[in-house]
């Protein structure tokens, strides 16, 4: 399946809803980008998704780490 985020053919279905067929959870193994079946296409049709969000696998070593997550806050 082609991911609508890199383009890349490695995405693959995750999980199906728990009851019956209402949804399908899908996830990219390039770019790990995660969508589900139910979301409109502009996120789900790789020729839709919107270019100002796409990524190529050249650009992701050029990326800078992920922050990390920052202690939680007492209460």
């Amino acid at each position: 399946m082609i991911c609508p985020r890199c383009d890349q053919d490695t995405a693959e279905k995750l999980v199906d809803s728990p009851r019956g067929q209402e949804w399908s959870v899908y996830l990219c193994h390039t770019c790990y980008f995660s969508w589900r079946s139910t979301e409109d296409e502009s996120i789900t049709d790789p020729r839709f998704y919107s270019t100002k969000f796409k990524l190529s696998p050249d650009s992701f070593e050029k990326m800078l780490c992920i922050p990390p997550v920052p202690p939680l806050k007492s209460t």
